[in-house]
């Protein structure tokens, strides 16, 4: 899949998937879910949004002419998979009392591959101006 075409439609996904979730955390959730679970829950659900806009707004600007605007790209949708839906499922599996441990250190992975998006898209532009 073409680059431009991979940030386009994970973003449209991500986006919608966003909206369904935060709406499904903020009405069938607020009951199931501890304070801090829901927190956690929402700290995903922005993320996501956040990375879901990013990635619109990047096929639309980069060039994507060389291998940097692959990795940048497969950085946040990648980064956003694992950090993310980690979170929804280590909240959801904590709320029923059988908590998915293994999820815990995929969070931190998907982390630093967002991380690593920005780095290579600050490092794209501080090369264009060099």
């Amino acid at each position: 899949m073409e680059t431009i075409l991979l940030a386009q439609v994970m973003g449209g996904f991500y986006g919608l998937l966003a909206i369904i979730f935060g709406a499904f955390g903020a009405h069938a959730l607020k009951k199931k879910l501890t304070p801090e679970q829901l927190h956690s829950f929402e700290t995903g659900v922005k993320y996501q949004m956040y990375h879901a806009i990013l990635l619109i707004v990047l096929s639309y600007n980069l060039g994507f002419d060389g291998p940097l605007d692959k990795y940048i790209v497969n950085c946040f949708v990648t980064g956003t998979l694992l950090f993310s839906f980690s979170i929804y499922g280590l909240c959801l599996s904590s709320s029923k009392g059988k908590k998915l441990k293994f999820l815990g250190p995929i969070t931190p992975i998907g982390g630093l591959l967002l991380v690593m998006g920005w780095a290579l898209l600050l490092y794209s532009f501080i090369a264009t101006i060099l």
